[in-house]
C-alpha cells in the first residue's frame, strides 16, 4: 500500500494555494538525502517558502518534493524527501498538518523500540 503522508501533503498545499495562503514546509535538514541551503538552517530544520511566486518547477512527488529556488540570489534545486518533512501549513494562520517522525525508518532512522509484552498487573483487594 502506498504512504498517505504525500497525498496529504498535496491536498493541503492544494487547499492553502486556493485560499490564496502562502504554504511553508517544515523540514528535518539533517536527513540524509535531503538537498538544502544549508546557512538557513536552525536547530537542524529549515522552513522552506513554497509559494508558486517563490519557487519554480515544483514537483510533489510520492517519494519526494523538488523545486528551483533563490537563496541570497543564488539559484538552487531543493531535494525534500518525504520521510523528511515535519509539517506544511499557511504561514498567516498556520493551519495545515504536523506530521510523526515514526514515518523517519524509511529514511535510515532508528526503529522504534520493541515493546514489551505487558506484565502482570499488581493490584490487590481492598476492602
Amino acid at each position: 500500500m502506498t504512504p498517505l503522508k504525500p497525498y496529504l501533503i498535496r491536498s493541503i498545499y492544494e487547499w492553502i494555494i486556493d485560499n490564496n495562503l502562502t504554504p511553508h514546509l517544515l523540514v528535518d535538514a539533517l536527513h540524509n538525502d535531503a538537498v538544502l541551503p544549508q546557512q538557513f538552517v536552525n536547530d537542524g530544520k529549515i522552513v522552506l517558502n513554497i509559494r508558486p511566486q517563490a519557487i519554480e518547477a515544483l514537483s510533489l512527488g510520492n517519494e519526494e518534493i523538488h523545486f528551483n529556488a533563490r537563496f541570497s540570489g543564488k539559484p538552487m534545486h531543493i531535494i525534500v524527501p518525504i520521510p523528511a518533512v515535519l509539517a506544511i501549513y499557511a504561514k498567516e494562520n498556520n493551519k495545515g498538518m504536523g506530521f510523526d517522525q515514526e514515518e523517519y525508518q524509511d529514511a535510515g532512522g532508528e526503529p522504534p523500540p520493541e515493546k514489551k509484552p505487558p506484565t502482570r498487573p499488581n493490584l490487590r483487594i481492598v476492602k
